[in-house]
């Protein structure tokens, strides 16, 4: 916390948003995180259609690092 003498100011300073999640990750309106599905880089001419039309999509996040993403991304 910090104290300004002049003008009596108490403030807690503010927390940084980790870029680097904020551009991995979304939260929607009911709280859920969205991550795009891995492994679309390369290599997909091998894979069959449904495959490669399942990597489009965007998926839900594992709930084991929902907390740490919340707390990277503080005002999302």
């Amino acid at each position: 916390m910090y104290y300004f003498k002049d003008c009596n100011l108490y403030f807690m300073p503010k927390v940084k948003t980790h870029k680097a999640t904020a551009k991995r990750f979304v939260i929607t309106k009911n709280n859920k995180i969205k991550q795009r599905k891995a492994g679309q880089d390369h290599y997909n001419a091998r894979e069959t259609g449904n495959t490669k039309r399942n990597k489009r999509r965007d998926i839900d996040t594992d709930k084991t690092i929902k907390k740490t993403i919340k707390k990277l991304m503080p005002y999302n």
